[in-house]
């Protein structure tokens, strides 16, 4: 969790220009960009920030939809024979894989954004020289 909360943070810190990353598609480093993509880098970095309140207070403070009364009653009932550590430990796991892939997306993205950048400041070099 602590490294999704750092890559979030540097990703905020450093995209100044969001709009650099329209009409970008995200691509894995050494291979072609993905050919299927409609998804640019500037509708992921709007995914990611608008996911990023969700991650930091948790689900259930944004959408609770926690049975109640004899709702409660029977999911607790047929809940009763479950292991119940082994459906937390699939649940933790999930959200593991959910973070790891949210910290991926946010590192590339602040990967590619700086490597736009410094095409600009090259390019800015060469035609001024």
């Amino acid at each position: 969790m602590e490294q999704y909360f750092s890559a979030t943070q540097k990703m905020e810190q450093e995209v100044m220009f969001p709009s650099l990353l329209r009409g970008v598609f995200p691509q894995e480093e050494g291979e072609a960009p993905a050919a299927g993509s409609h998804t640019d880098l500037y509708e992921r970095y709007q995914l990611l920030k608008s996911i990023k309140p969700m991650v930091e207070k948790g689900l259930a403070s944004v959408n609770d939809q926690s049975p109640t009364g004899t709702d409660a009653e029977k999911a607790l009932d047929e809940g009763a024979d479950s292991n119940l550590e082994e459906r937390l430990s699939h649940h933790v796991n999930g959200l593991q894989q959910v973070l790891t892939d949210l910290t991926k997306n946010t590192k590339a993205l602040t990967r590619r954004y700086s490597q736009i950048l410094e095409e600009i400041n090259l390019s800015e070099d060469q035609s001024s020289s």
